[in-house]
């Protein structure tokens, strides 16, 4: 059973934020985090925490399963272009530059390689 968390509006290039989902595509959870935890880049904190909120919310799906136990993996995560905010910067000789901010949309989903039963304890009379 697969959980998805998603982080909208965020204020950086969808370029400079596809470097580092591409590198946690596929991996491990445990193995995902770490490289989020030790790549030099500013957008991967706010992925680890992305992550770390996809794993609550399969941990909420799945009551009475252990993380261990589902082997969980990144299924998909992928980066959408958000929305661009145009502003102008004077430049010389009565011109402007123009300035696009940036945004984008990125999304995780979460799922476990082995199906996995819920361990439901029965109540003794």
């Amino acid at each position: 059973m697969e959980a998805v968390a998603k982080l909208n509006k965020y204020p950086t290039s969808p370029r400079k934020m596809r470097l580092v989902v591409d590198n946690i595509r596929g991996l491990n959870v445990e193995k995902a985090l770490n490289v989020l935890k030790f790549t030099n880049k500013h957008c991967a904190r706010p992925l680890e925490k992305l992550l770390l909120s996809a794993i609550s919310n399969w941990e909420n799906k799945n009551t009475g399963v252990a993380i261990d136990e589902g082997d969980l993996y990144v299924k998909q995560a992928f980066v959408d272009a958000g929305r661009t905010l145009r502003r102008m910067q004077p430049a010389p000789f009565g011109r402007a530059y123009r300035i696009r901010k940036r945004s984008n949309h990125v999304t995780i989903v979460v799922d476990s390689r082995t199906t996995v039963e819920p361990q439901i304890k029965e109540e003794e009379a």
